[in-house]
């Protein structure tokens, strides 16, 4: 019982209004198919949930832990981890932009669903994940590429030739609740209904070549504000992704 967990990254990110104390975005989210985490559920008779993997959080903050939690209501999850263990091999960069943690906790309740033959339709799959965090709907659902919007939770499905994406992360640490908070403070401006219907109804390549990196992706700039070194490696044909602090370009 094994998985891949894709990262994604973002081809344009906008940020259309604030909604109690939430940022509502406008979005075309695209999973990366040569950068993914594997996760698998091994055979071992263990008294308490046990989730094994390289890190950087305590096991009640890790996304996947949360949504046993959400599971753990149907007691044939309950009994399932009681002889098995969830091992995870991580290679997406964290807190990185790229949906490492809500890919992991996407792809780990799909496997439940799956193994445990709970039979939720994808809508209530991507409802639990909604809790979890903004971005799990979308893995949720599995596609390559989709539109996504309110909080996250507004996921539609988008039809295009897959795309063939190289990404780096640079080692500098970005703040997600600091970026929004200066873009909220500095950068905010309201975008209008129209470019997002255009938007959401252009492919990627065509998106891209339209947008540099400043105009594609609304944190960009309050990223760059408060962590000066990402310009080093904003090079020509390079995107930012999510908060950052991943740069991709479409090969």
């Amino acid at each position: 019982m094994i998985e891949k967990s894709y990262a994604k990254i973002n081809i344009f990110l906008k940020i259309v209004g604030i909604k109690d104390n939430y940022h509502l975005i406008a979005s075309r989210f695209v999973r990366v198919k040569n950068l993914f985490d594997t996760i698998s559920f091994t055979k071992k008779d263990v008294e308490n949930f046990t989730l094994e993997g390289d890190f950087s959080c305590l096991l009640e903050k890790n996304t996947v832990y949360k949504a046993y939690k959400e599971l753990e209501s149907f007691s044939c999850v309950k009994d399932f981890f009681k002889s098995h263990i969830v091992k995870i091999d991580k290679k997406i960069p964290e807190f990185a932009g790229l949906g490492g943690g809500s890919s992991n906790a996407a792809t780990f309740i799909n496997m439940v669903n799956r193994y445990c033959n709970l039979n939720l339709s994808k809508d209530d799959l991507a409802k639990i994940g909604s809790k979890i965090g903004a971005d799990v709907a979308f893995f949720i659902y599995e596609y390559d590429s989709a539109n996504v919007s309110g909080v996250g939770e507004i996921v539609e499905k988008f039809d295009e030739d897959m795309l063939n994406i190289e990404v780096f992360t640079p080692k500098i640490s970005c703040d997600t609740a600091k970026i929004y908070k200066t873009f909220r403070e500095n950068f905010y401006k309201e975008l209008n209904k129209d470019e997002v219907k255009e938007l959401f109804a252009t492919n990627s390549k065509d998106i891209l070549k339209k947008f540099d990196i400043k105009n594609a992706n609304d944190l960009y700039l309050p990223a760059l504000f408060l962590e000066k070194k990402l310009e080093d490696y904003a090079k020509e044909n390079w995107y930012f992704s999510g908060s950052g602090s991943s740069f991709f370009k479409v090969l």
